[in-house]
């Protein structure tokens, strides 16, 4: 209403001057080419990428390669699914690699060591996530840290420890086949991964768009303190936002575990860096209120893309690393000129 009166009064001021009014612009009818890349830009990224690597790389684009890569980007896609809520709401979560990592050595010690059947070792493998980051909720809200970075990069160095002390840093080896099934197994040609990748999607993305609990997510990280003025619980909902990103965290696990039979206590080292970078290609942002399901999806396939890619052209793992970074930073540096191009 506001900026309605003001194009008003602007209009008059013109014809004061015997200058004529501009034409009003009506925005249904105005194309915005960056609201475009701003949509479908994480898209034609992986659509580029791809016609790039099957040129340079023939093998890249056979259906056995392409499903090698769903299953590569599996692991991925869930943390950054994870990853996601807490980028949302402007903040951060350092300790999904070590979450993942403490979560699959415990569900080893009570399945494996101590013997007890996989249903109870699956349990205590994901309540071990989700109990990770309650904590890491509830030390940023009840001790009021400034920013989750500081609370997640000390848990980060916690849960790591832990996972390497409760083991004796050694890996556990020789799951049974019910927590071995969703990272071995197939159905059909398509990894039972994926399929589970897509499932949690679709939650994900319910939850955020139709529940009460998203909306605030979002309101949290458009403005902090204008949600909790507005009777947003925030606390309440950080808490929630940083246990489910440990869940998703132990859910990674589950999957690392059938693709490599063990559990291991320095297993997701890093794992947080292409978590984040996922998030932030597929068009979320650091400031926060930003973010969607799909691009995250996306973000964690380029992310997958150009690590098989990379391989198949011969690239040493060095290397990529240096790759991925760049792709970070370039990322990073969209978002801060989409944050510029919204303030104008």
């Amino acid at each position: 209403m506001e900026e309605r009166v003001k194009d008003i009064d602007e209009k008059i001021e013109e014809q004061k001057d015997g200058k004529p009014p501009k034409p009003s612009k009506d925005p249904k009818k105005k194309w915005d080419a960056r609201a475009v890349l701003d949509k479908f830009g994480a898209l034609f990224g992986l659509i580029g990428l791809s016609v790039i690597l099957t040129i340079l790389a023939p093998s890249f684009i056979t259906v056995d390669n392409l499903m090698n890569v769903a299953r590569q980007a599996s692991i991925n896609a869930l943390l950054s699914l994870g990853m996601l809520l807490p980028i949302i709401t402007a903040g951060i979560d350092l300790s999904v690699g070590s979450i993942l990592a403490l979560s699959i050595v415990l569900g080893g010690i009570v399945t494996v060591s101590w013997g007890m059947t996989p249903v109870v070792g699956l349990i205590v493998l994901l309540l071990a996530g989700a109990a990770a980051g309650l904590i890491n909720g509830l030390l940023l809200t009840k001790l009021r840290l400034p920013h989750p970075f500081i609370s997640t990069l000390g848990t980060m160095n916690v849960y790591r420890g832990l996972a390497l002390i409760v083991t004796g840093a050694s890996p556990i080896f020789g799951f049974p086949l019910l927590i071995n099934y969703v990272g071995q197994e197939s159905i059909n040609i398509v990894p039972v991964s994926f399929i589970l990748v897509i499932i949690v999607a679709v939650l994900m993305h319910v939850f955020l768009n139709r529940t009460a609990t998203g909306r605030y997510i979002y309101a949290i990280g458009g403005n902090k303190e204008a949600a909790r003025l507005s009777g947003i619980p925030v606390d309440r909902v950080l808490i929630i936002v940083y246990t489910v990103s440990g869940f998703m965290a132990a859910l990674g696990g589950l999957v690392l575990i059938g693709r490599t039979n063990s559990a291991s206590p320095i297993a997701g080292l890093t794992y947080e860096l292409d978590a984040i970078a996922a998030v932030i290609i597929g068009g979320a942002s650091f400031f926060g209120g930003v973010g969607t399901v799909v691009g995250t999806l996306i973000g964690a396939l380029i992310i997958a893309v150009l690590r098989n890619g990379l391989n198949l052209i011969g690239t040493s793992s060095d290397l990529q690393t240096v790759v991925i970074g760049i792709v970070i930073i370039l990322a990073v540096y969209v978002d801060v000129l989409r944050r510029k191009g919204t303030k104008k």
